[in-house]
């Protein structure tokens, strides 16, 4: 049985199939640790405020000056709700109480998982994160929302599902799309790196 945490002196890794495994890894050829790669989870939301959705233009990159739900990595220790809301927090100043999960999102090629939450805010106060240009009220109306500029597919694909329910009561999770799939903002069909080497200052593939 391989060590749970990597040894420090672990650098010769080599590329092979465990004996209880069924695919190469990356194993230290000292030790025998195994450095597994698995997919990251990535939590937002759907940020409502009566007739309107809570946006934020990124002052990051990848995707500099583009805009995005509030989201971001879940950390270790955290449930995806109590993510969700710090990300709120931290990129759009707003605190907001979980309704319910809306979607669950595959990216297979870059290992991604999204889980996108609908939210209200609290109260109506927001101010801009440390990670954001910007922070703004748009009304819940597709021509009045920024589809041009939004950051990454997933955000498009969530508004698209989220507007879909025409005010109805969600009956369960939206997930991904075949056709979600073929969109992307980068060519590389996969890399295990973020973001991809050919995406440049324009950011990950998503």
């Amino acid at each position: 049985m391989p060590n749970s945490q990597p040894n420090p002196a672990c650098r010769n890794f080599v590329l092979r199939t465990p004996d209880d495994d069924n695919r190469d890894r990356l194993v230290c050829s000292e030790c025998g640790w195994i450095h597994y790669e698995n997919p990251r989870i990535i939590v937002s939301a759907v940020v409502r405020h009566g007739d309107q959705l809570l946006l934020c233009r990124r002052a990051i990159r990848p995707r500099y000056g583009f805009w995005t739900l509030p989201g971001g990595f879940l950390e270790i220790g955290e449930t995806p709700e109590d993510g969700a809301r710090r990300e709120v927090s931290e990129e759009a100043g707003a605190d907001v109480q979980i309704r319910q999960l809306l979607s669950i999102y595959s990216v297979p090629r870059i290992g991604h998982v999204h889980l996108v939450y609908l939210a209200d805010m609290i109260t109506p106060d927001f101010a801009c994160g440390t990670e954001s240009l910007e922070v703004r009220l748009f009304d819940q109306v597709s021509s009045r929302l920024p589809w041009d500029d939004l950051a990454f597919p997933v955000n498009q694909w969530t508004l698209r599902d989220y507007l879909s329910l025409q005010g109805s009561e969600l009956q369960q999770p939206f997930t991904t799309r075949p056709d979600d799939l073929r969109q992307r903002i980068s060519p590389v069909e996969h890399h295990p790196e973020f973001p991809p080497p050919c995406a440049g200052s324009g950011g990950r593939a998503s």
